[in-house]
């Protein structure tokens, strides 16, 4: 899960390669996307699975979820809601 700055707006997505796909959306390589417009540049949350339908099933069950609900997938992990990406690029 992405957010911007003052962690007001939250972005769902699912990818295979997290660490470039973190990069694309913090670079803007996409400048017509969500993520780019509303300047969702920080990792707060994510989860590794080991089939990608699993992957997609729990995409969709996020976005399907409430806000508060997604606000508490990121507490559950990151209660500071840090920027995670730096973390992934030294394990």
């Amino acid at each position: 899960m992405m957010t911007n700055k003052y962690n007001s707006v939250l972005y769902t997505g699912v990818s295979s390669e997290l660490i470039s796909r973190v990069w694309d959306h913090k670079n803007k390589t996409h400048p017509e996307s969500f993520t780019a417009k509303y300047n969702c540049n920080k990792l707060v949350y994510y989860c590794f699975y080991s089939r990608i339908e699993e992957a997609i099933a729990a995409e969709k069950a996020i976005k399907g979820s409430s806000r508060d609900y997604k606000k508490q997938l990121v507490n559950s992990i990151n209660p500071e809601w840090k920027d995670l990406y730096e973390g992934l690029l030294t394990q």
